[in-house]
């Protein structure tokens, strides 16, 4: 019960929000290209579904979902200790989960979109909950120069972490509105920079740029499409790589590849996609594609592997992007959890989702044969 009641606000949140202004939440409306009629848009209209198209979506999310969305096995995770990263290297990028991934770049320490409560929710009693623990600590992390946030949903923004990082963080970047949000939770104006897209910052020598994406925002049913959302270029010497945060497939992907290509890595969400929902997550073809667009040198599929948030099976999103990937010879890069990745030099890693079932499965002579050829 707990899990339709959940449902059904959280896709009554993303179906049918009603819209309101900047001022009537008791922010400051902002002036930018992308802000007319007190609400932030996108440059192409999105697909609005019809009520009876989200009752159904509600219904199958609530009580007809594929019941492989969760794993049944154990999510691989490298623990990490602060000691370890303070000795990594320059350039080495930590996948903590979902869209969370800390770089150390400059002897800094940088943390996009981070997450780090039980469930990606509005409540911890219900919602998403995580398939496995962070590989590190809020508390055990070291400084952090800056906190990157794509936009404000409960899987990309998160009270409670934000809430615990403030006192060890001395930047954070946000899209337009964002911010706001964070001055509201008690976090000091000083450290808060709000960028429109196309707008650029450096912190501490890396330059971090605010590029388009196709999504929306808000966080109730009342302040849809209220702050901005964002992905980010972030350049330092000559390292250069890409944070998608949530989009959509859209001709933006080629204008920032023109402007600010090729990319050493591109981190592309690739997950929780659905056909009902096109305009908002990627089809791993789309991801594909993006990557292209971006004139990316190696791929790395984020948005996955850490919260149930769609229908689809929950390796299906690795699965479709390696083997696209594969057809058609582009280098990508999966690390477990936790696992180093040296982002000049990059590497391909195992397959290991693969193994993840199987393991609690390892009856089943396909699981076997799975394990066996994973790379």
């Amino acid at each position: 019960m707990k899990r339709l009641l959940f449902s059904l606000l959280l896709l009554g949140i993303i179906s049918t929000m009603t819209y309101s202004t900047l001022a009537a939440n008791g922010v400051q409306p902002h002036v930018s290209p992308q802000y007319s009629d007190g609400k932030f848009r996108n440059p192409v209209q999105m697909k609005e579904l019809s009520m009876g198209e989200q009752l159904k979506l509600m219904w199958t999310f609530a009580t007809g979902k594929n019941p492989d969305t969760v794993p049944s096995g154990t999510i691989p995770v490298q623990v990490l200790t602060r000691a370890q990263l303070v000795a990594a290297p320059n350039n080495t990028l930590f996948r903590l989960g979902h869209s969370t991934l800390l770089l150390k770049i400059h002897n800094e320490f940088f943390l996009t979109d981070p997450v780090f409560s039980e469930r990606a929710s509005p409540v911890q009693w219900a919602g998403p909950a995580r398939f496995h623990k962070s590989p590190i600590s809020i508390e055990d992390l070291p400084p952090i120069k800056a906190v990157i946030l794509s936009h404000d949903h409960y899987d990309h923004l998160d009270h409670a972490s934000i809430l615990q990082l403030a006192a060890k963080t001395e930047r954070f970047l946000t899209p337009l509105g964002v911010g706001d949000r964070l001055i509201k939770w008690g976090i000091g104006a000083a450290k808060i920079e709000q960028l429109d897209w196309w707008e650029s910052t450096e912190v501490r020598g890396v330059k971090f740029v605010a590029t388009p994406a196709q999504h929306f925002s808000g966080r109730s049913l009342s302040d849809r499409n209220s702050t901005l959302w964002a992905s980010w270029v972030i350049q330092y010497q000559d390292l250069n790589v890409f944070f998608s945060g949530d989009t959509g497939y859209f001709d933006g992907f080629k204008a920032i590849g023109e402007k600010y290509g090729p990319f050493d890595v591109t981190m592309l969400e690739t997950g929780a996609y659905d056909k009902l929902w096109p305009d908002v997550h990627m089809q791993p073809e789309e991801t594909l594609q993006a990557f292209i667009d971006l004139k990316g040198k190696w791929l790395m599929p984020v948005h996955n592997g850490t919260f149930d948030l769609g229908m689809h099976a929950w390796r299906e999103p690795f699965d479709r992007i390696a083997a696209l990937a594969e057809a058609g010879k582009v280098p990508m890069t999966t690390p477990e959890m936790g696992q180093a990745l040296d982002l000049k030099q990059p590497q391909a890693f195992t397959h290991w989702w693969k193994q993840v079932d199987c393991v609690a499965e390892s009856s089943n002579s396909s699981c076997r044969g799975e394990i066996a050829t994973a790379p």
